[in-house]
């Protein structure tokens, strides 16, 4: 996995507002605001070097899962992707300040837990998590156990 210092020699210093790198993508199919389930989720921001795969991953998940079982095992519940600010817990950038990492379902996949609870590390999210590396992110629940929500480009 990069290092903070590996994404800043790549992509620069982020920024507050994302200007200069930010992209817009539509999504393949409506997602879900994770604390307001109430308020659909059609667009996303995020760092336009991964806008097509990003696309691609949602696109390969509704191929895989459909629609019903995308909202019944919660990949349509959106945690954030740009945020910018620092790790939680430390003081050098999220990977989210450049828009370079996206959270899902982060109420039951929550920071600190281990695979023995998160949902992510169930056999049924096998292949959701195989799709996020196939389009080279890589998943911290997978990768170091703990932070399965977070899904990360990984791939320069």
């Amino acid at each position: 996995m990069k290092t903070t210092t590996q994404f800043i020699q790549k992509y620069g210093q982020p920024n507050k507002t994302g200007v200069g790198y930010l992209q817009q993508i539509t999504l393949p199919y409506p997602m879900r605001l994770a604390w307001d389930i109430s308020k659909e989720v059609k667009k996303i921001t995020c760092h336009k070097d991964i806008a097509e795969p990003l696309t691609n991953v949602f696109k390969d998940i509704l191929v895989n899962y459909g629609l019903q079982k995308i909202k019944e095992l919660g990949i349509d519940l959106f945690g954030g992707c740009f945020a910018f600010r620092a790790m939680r817990g430390g003081t050098s950038f999220s990977v989210h300040a450049w828009g370079l990492a996206i959270d899902l379902d982060p109420e039951r996949n929550k920071l600190k837990e281990t695979s023995k609870t998160a949902r992510f590390a169930r056999p049924e999210y096998k292949a959701m998590i195989d799709i996020f590396y196939k389009h080279g992110f890589v998943s911290l629940g997978r990768e170091k156990n703990y932070d399965w929500m977070h899904f990360q480009y990984d791939k320069f």
